[in-house]
């Protein structure tokens, strides 16, 4: 079988199984592969391809029709141009978390300390370590299995001097010390929604990563109770929220002392980040 009548195949098992981005998907599993890249089927599509090949891409083809999502077939996502690596046991990076990454780089200062709440596979903390001078790190998760992800993924980004660590916590209760700044994409879909997202989400992407309680707005809440004694007074805080969260989230905020709040909106218009300062803490 040839490149392009490769491609075909792949590409028609995936539109039968109702993959909406077939095309897409059946090019970026044959190059997963084949070691190639997008000019391939056009300039070497007539190439013959071995049989191992073909056979691996056909079976990688037919996970994908079982709406496996297309990262954890690959192994790797990517996230402010860096290559995270993911499994079913992380949220898969999203370019909307980028927004919060973007936000938090243009107050983030030399030497500070970070704790990333719900680290998964740690792609926000990293990142921030990644593209700043001095800056140390501690990622939170619940998950044990999402935290080796997030270690092999620190391993592989940043160099051996930077100061980053893990820790398996639910929230707080294992986290000790203070810090400059906290950033968190906590679960925050509503239990009720859960069964309407789509297969690849809901199927295949760690419930724990996803579901927020009956309103969304559990994480918060513990958030806004806990993370005064976490942070130094003046701390920033950044947190991802859901689309229509972001005034639900300033007033919890606000309750406990932060000043300063904003909504971030993402770029289809819709609540993507909450920022705030920590000002004082409340008896």
């Amino acid at each position: 079988m040839t490149y392009r009548e490769c491609y075909e195949k792949g590409r028609s098992i995936l539109a039968e199984a109702g993959v909406e981005e077939a095309d897409l998907d059946a090019r970026l599993l044959l190059e997963h592969v084949c070691g190639t890249n997008r000019n391939d089927l056009l300039a070497h599509g007539d190439r013959e391809l071995a049989p191992e090949r073909e056979a691996g891409f056909l079976s990688l083809a037919a996970r994908r029709a079982e709406r496996i999502p297309l990262q954890q077939l690959t192994g790797f996502q990517d996230f402010m141009g860096l290559a995270f690596r993911v499994n079913e046991h992380v949220l898969i990076p999203r370019q909307d978390t980028e927004i919060l990454v973007e936000e938090a780089l243009r107050e983030l200062r030399d030497g500070m300390d970070i704790l990333d709440m719900c680290t998964g596979s740690g792609c926000i903390l990293i990142s921030l370590l990644k593209y700043s001078n001095d800056c140390t790190g501690l990622g939170a998760d619940i998950s044990e299995e999402a935290l080796k992800v997030a270690e092999e993924n620190a391993r592989r980004l940043l160099t051996p001097d930077r100061q980053v660590r893990f820790v398996e916590s639910d929230l707080f209760v294992n986290v000790s010390g203070r810090f400059d700044m906290l950033v968190a994409n906590p679960p925050y879909i509503p239990s009720g929604v859960i069964g309407s997202l789509m297969p690849e989400v809901r199927e295949h992407e760690p419930l724990t990563a996803l579901d927020g309680g009956e309103d969304g707005l559990a994480f918060y809440r513990r958030l806004a109770e806990e993370c005064g004694e976490y942070l130094k007074p003046g701390g920033l805080l950044f947190c991802e929220t859901g689309y229509d969260q972001g005034e639900a989230v300033c007033g919890l905020l606000k309750e406990k002392g932060f000043g300063e709040l904003r909504v971030i909106k993402d770029y289809a218009g819709l609540d993507r980040v909450v920022s705030g300062v920590l000002r004082h803490t409340l008896a």
